[in-house]
This record gives structure tokens, C-alpha cells and sequence, in this order.
């Protein structure tokens, strides 16, 4: 893999580039400090520089599709627990309401007559959004889709000259 011949300053460039996608500013976080624009194009129409930063968002891509998941993950099997005991407490303390996952929470009001109301997040927007990125995640849907259109289209097509002789 030819990434492995950047320098130390090539491989920052490329990190900081995907993050601020400022090429002129990514060179001097990375330490071009002369003439950063200039040295900004010359990195840029590297080939090994444009296969680093294409890799670098490949995983930047997969990772914020993992988090995603997980996320919605807790948010459709998570425990409620917490919030119901919140309703319960008169005057929850800041470390006790630290210690508290409420990740499923959405909205938390208190009224004018003291009481309290807490809204969740929908769990089943949360499952259908897994069950959406397992199917992306597989790839066969799309695959199975396309072999059976190319088999249909095949199968009209020799009707067609069936039909003509």
C-alpha cells in the first residue's frame, strides 16, 4: 500500500484535512507552516494523499454508523428504570441525577402544580432504524433486488423473440 510512504507531517495533514476540510488550514495544524496553500495543492493532487484521506473517511464513515447503531440500540432495549424513579423523588440531588441513564428520555417538564412529566424517546423508530441498517449492512437486499430485475429483464427479453419466431 503506497500510504505507508507518507511522512508523519503527510499522514496529520490527512487527518486534519477530513476533519476541518480547510485544505490550507489542515497544512498548518499539520506544520506547513510555509506557504500552507500552496503546499495544501501539492498534497492534495497526490495520489497517496487522496488514498489516505479516502480511507480515513471510510472509517470515520464506519465508525459513525456503529455509534449510530449502538445508539439506537440502547434507545429500543434500554431501561426506562431510571426515569420512573424520577418521578418519584421530590428533590433529586445533582449527583443523583448524574448517576442516571436516561438516554431514553426526550423530555423531562414540571408543570406549574409540581408535578412531572417525561417523555420518551420511540422505540420503535429506534428498531425499525436497526433493522434498516441491517439490511444496508448485509448488502444482500440490494444485490437480491438487482440479480431478479437482471433475471426479469433476461426472461422478457426471450419471450420477446419467442414470441417473434
Amino acid at each position: 500500500m503506497k500510504n505507508r510512504n507518507l511522512t508523519s507531517k503527510e499522514k496529520e495533514f490527512c487527518r486534519r484535512y477530513v476533519f476541518c476540510s480547510d485544505p490550507k488550514k489542515a497544512a498548518v495544524l499539520s506544520g506547513f507552516a510555509e506557504d500552507p496553500e500552496k503546499k495544501s495543492q501539492e498534497l492534495l493532487s497526490k495520489e497517496e494523499i487522496v488514498e489516505e484521506i479516502s480511507r480515513i473517511c471510510a472509517l470515520r464513515r464506519q465508525t459513525m454508523e456503529e455509534l449510530a447503531a449502538v445508539g439506537y440500540q440502547r434507545l429500543a432495549f434500554g431501561s426506562i428504570a431510571d426515569a420512573v424513579s424520577l418521578l418519584y423523588m421530590d428533590n433529586p440531588t445533582a449527583a443523583q441525577l448524574e448517576s442516571m441513564d436516561l438516554f431514553s428520555v426526550s423530555e423531562i417538564k414540571r408543570p406549574k402544580d409540581g408535578s412531572m412529566e417525561i417523555k420518551f424517546f420511540d422505540r420503535l423508530k429506534a428498531l425499525e432504524k436497526l433493522s434498516d441498517g441491517a439490511k444496508e449492512e448485509s448488502g444482500a437486499t440490494p444485490v437480491y433486488d438487482a440479480i431478479c430485475k437482471g433475471a426479469k429483464a433476461l426472461s422478457d427479453c426471450e419471450r420477446g423473440k419467442s414470441n417473434e419466431a
